[in-house]
């Protein structure tokens, strides 16, 4: 009957371990699935074309030209590789100005004539319209409509996902200010966290110990809205006072924030890693004529690396995956910041933010779901770093 019972359960525990393994490769899967789409959409909002007089040579243009045209950034076709002429921003909703409702009709049913005859009447015009509008016999042309391209998207220094007629999908700025406060971040946090975990492995008695042990793991599950009205109440105002800035939601916030979240792991896994040190070998190194902190830094912690190195991987983690806390003290400025004291926006904060205003299926959504990718891969190439430094390190 034991053996019986030994069988289900070790039954039942394949089964868990197989059913995990599957969930996590689906979930893989999907991310993936959704993200890729992205490179299959076109770069002009969907249903509408951008069209030109059948004079102008240009043929297409890329979203940042399309942008920086719209925004009225460029006003000379010649910027664009045109003829020498002023660009003429033309929209749906300027039609008006051309013609009267009557020769509209009630439901734009002689829109498409009427287009035809503004774009063939103005040379330097560019016209963003419905693509319902345009006839066969469209007296103009229409821009090329490439896709999204890797290089748009990867090396793109703008995050507008909702521009039009050419929303900018540009990660350089996410990824920047992800890497930027997490950097940080752990900068801040693992002095402090290796201090801390120092003097309760070593140097605090019992009952400091047995005090302070609970009180820190209790900092880990302390939900982070809290973390983030802290900080937003305390660590901004006083950034904004000490370096005097107009606002004091920045990069720095983020991570003095993010550094606290990440003391308790940090602490908790180190001050482990560094009492499983046997003790004979404590007893050697002094036996040997070393003093307490020769033997902590020579002896203790070269032994704990690899576990203090797992601290570190959790608290970066935990730093790069943050969402709330930096949401609420980074300013969610999309730019790519040139100082740690200006407001930015990291790739957590910005799926959090976005995701559920992005149409599903849409070319937002699945640009959200990239970042996903790219926030995947970042955790991934941060873990196997860790894992090859602390291999070289106990060899």
């Amino acid at each position: 009957m034991k053996r019986v019972w030994e069988k289900i359960v070790e039954g039942i525990l394949t089964c868990s371990g197989f059913v995990t393994s599957i969930t996590i490769l689906l979930i893989v899967v999907f991310l993936f699935a959704e993200a890729l789409g992205l490179f299959n959409k076109k770069v002009i909002e969907e249903g509408y074309v951008l069209a030109v007089n059948k004079a102008n040579p240009v043929q297409e243009l890329s979203a940042a030209q399309i942008k920086d045209v719209f925004d009225e950034e460029i006003t000379n076709w010649k910027e664009l590789g045109g003829p020498d002429a002023e660009v003429k921003v033309f929209r749906l909703e300027d039609i008006t100005s051309y013609f009267s409702e009557e020769e509209l009709g009630a439901e734009y049913e002689k829109a498409p004539r009427c287009i035809g005859e503004i774009v063939a009447g103005n040379p330097g015009i560019i016209a963003f319209v419905p693509s319902k509008f345009i006839e066969k016999d469209f007296p103009g042309h229409l821009l090329k409509d490439e896709s999204i391209s890797f290089d748009e998207v990867f090396a793109g220094k703008e995050w507008f996902p909702t521009a039009t007629p050419a929303p900018q999908f540009g990660f350089l700025p996410l990824i920047t200010g992800t890497l930027w406060v997490s950097f940080f971040a752990i900068l801040f946090a693992l002095p402090f966290g290796l201090s801390v975990a120092v003097y309760m492995s070593e140097v605090a008695d019992h009952r400091t110990r047995s005090f302070l042990k609970p009180v820190i793991e209790l900092l880990s599950g302390i939900p982070s809205v809290v973390y983030g009205f802290f900080g937003l109440i305390v660590i901004v105002p006083l950034i904004q006072k000490v370096f005097n800035l107009p606002v004091g939601e920045t990069g720095l916030a983020g991570s003095i924030v993010l550094a606290i979240m990440a003391l308790p792991t940090i602490i908790t896994v180190s001050e482990d890693a560094m009492r499983n040190c046997p003790r004979a070998m404590r007893e050697a190194s002094l036996a040997l004529g070393a003093t307490r902190w020769q033997t902590i830094y020579k002896v203790v912690i070269p032994f704990s690396v690899s576990g203090i190195t797992s601290g570190v991987v959790l608290g970066i983690g935990r730093a790069i995956g943050e969402t709330m806390a930096v949401l609420m003290v980074t300013g969610n400025a999309a730019v790519i910041p040139t100082t740690i004291l200006e407001p930015l926006r990291t790739i957590p904060a910005t799926i959090a933010a976005e995701l559920g205003e992005a149409p599903a299926g849409g070319a937002h959504y699945e640009a959200l779901f990239l970042l996903g990718v790219v926030l995947f891969f970042i955790t991934m190439l941060i873990n196997f770093s860790v894992e090859y430094i602390s291999s070289r390190t106990n060899k």
